[in-house]
């Protein structure tokens, strides 16, 4: 590996000039500051790169209980408490009929991680960006890469453009994607797929002033049904709560007025969620994104690979965005290293990754795909822990899916009784399913 602060180096075509390092990230949010602070304790030269200045905004604030120990690993857990609301669990609240069901962390199988935090996204990613720095990492800002290619085994070139406009140009070992939504390198090598199976867009905002509950039910986060899709509710440590709609495509396209009318106008739909926020205050600018939900056809290739959302996006209904992209940053930095260090178990390495990468995605789709359906509701607001389901499910919301915690029987058990109650109410079910496929039609 290289020694830290390797001089420059001509091209081979002898007309530039390029930095050399061992591993380049692409993106400073949880996925690649984590990679990026794990491979510099391992000793690699990584150089990590972000388009934008830290603090910035991202949305996404609330951590499941399987983000802790990553981030004791990290050693950023104080920092994290210092900024987070901590979660004890979440709610479901139908607005058709009142009904209402708490879910506690504390009641999965696993008891030793009974909550999580609520964070600002702007100060959570800039403490585990610049965790990269302390840990040895070059963290270089407002720099966004342009072009990237693959010459040769362990040559990857890389040319990225400061904001001020000057160019920069890397020859690394290894290239490490985590570009997020921006999928950087699925979009060039056109491997970036729409979901077929769903397919929602999502609008949101910050307000203050919004009604909290008392208690350890203070920083839950609030899921909201509704006739086009859900609402978030979560509470920030700030007194800020983050508001926002997940909706189906031709609910978005819908809109004729400016987007924060129609953000308001959404919001008016939901009894309940209205009620909460009836003397809050909007206080940002809402936005809206569509393309919510979409897979990359590979994780890996020869010198890169993929992290976190750079490889897939999935909806972000069970919170599972920044655990799943910190833990593939964890297994990604594995192989990794594998590949650098002992190449002979650079395949095995890889494979391992891969299999770890499409573990979260799917585990989770299984649920979100039917999350909105008669018979799920009635099933989340009417839980029961025949079988020790409701533990198995809670271990699931809690993002314990990669440990030991014997799950599986009684997650199979919960997809079953889905399937068995289904088909006892046929017209519901099928009625739910043809309305299903026309929701997650591109608008």
């Amino acid at each position: 590996m290289m020694e830290r602060g390797s001089p420059e180096a001509a091209a081979p075509n002898g007309d530039a000039v390029w930095l050399q390092t061992d591993v380049l990230v692409i993106g400073g949010g949880p996925a690649g500051s984590t990679a990026a602070t794990l491979l510099a304790r391992r000793g690699y030269h990584v150089t990590l790169v972000e388009k934008e200045h830290h603090p910035r905004f991202h949305i996404g604030e609330s951590l499941l209980p399987a983000n802790l120990p990553l981030l004791d690993q990290l050693g950023v857990a104080d920092p994290v408490r210092a900024i987070g609301m901590q979660k004890w669990g979440a709610e479901f609240i139908s607005p058709w009929d009142g009904r209402q069901q708490d879910f506690r962390f504390a009641e999965a199988w696993d008891k030793s991680m009974p909550y999580a935090y609520q964070v600002r996204r702007s100060q959570f990613d800039e403490i585990l960006f610049r965790n990269a720095a302390d840990a040895g990492a070059q963290v270089i800002e407002r720099c966004r890469v342009r072009t990237v290619e693959f010459p040769g085994k362990d040559d990857v070139r890389i040319e990225a453009e400061h904001q001020d406009g000057r160019t920069q140009r890397w020859r690394a070992r290894f290239l490490i994607d985590a570009s997020g939504r921006d999928t950087f390198l699925s979009n060039r090598l056109g491997a970036k797929r729409r979901n077929p199976k769903h397919n929602s867009a999502a609008m949101f905002g910050h307000f203050s002033g919004a009604a909290r509950h008392l208690g350890e039910r203070a920083g839950h986060i609030s899921i909201y049904w509704f006739d086009h899709g859900w609402f978030w509710f979560i509470p920030l440590h700030d007194g800020a709560t983050s508001v926002g709609a997940v909706v189906w495509p031709y609910y978005l396209k819908s809109r004729t007025v400016p987007v924060r009318e129609f953000f308001l106008a959404t919001v008016a739909l939901c009894a309940p969620l209205a009620q909460r926020l009836a003397d809050a205050t909007l206080t940002t600018e809402v936005e809206a994104t569509g393309n919510y939900s979409y897979t990359s056809t590979r994780s890996h290739g020869a010198g890169y690979l993929l992290l976190g959302d750079a490889y897939a996006f999935i909806d972000p209904v069970f919170s599972s965005g920044v655990m799943l992209a910190m833990n593939s940053a964890f297994v990604g930095a594995d192989a990794v290293d594998a590949c650098l260090r002992t190449p002979a178990r650079a395949r095995a390495a890889l494979r391992a990754f891969d299999r770890s990468l499409r573990r979260g995605p799917r585990v989770f789709s299984w649920f979100i795909y039917r999350v909105t359906t008669p018979t799920m509701r009635e099933l989340l607001l009417a839980p029961r822990n025949l079988l020790r389901m409701k533990e198995a499910l809670m271990s699931v919301l809690a993002g314990d899916i990669y440990g030991r915690t014997p799950i599986w029987k009684s997650v199979r058990a919960f997809k079953l009784t889905y399937g068995l109650f289904s088909l006892l109410h046929p017209l519901r079910t099928a009625v739910a399913a043809r309305r299903r496929s026309v929701n997650i039609r591109p608008a």
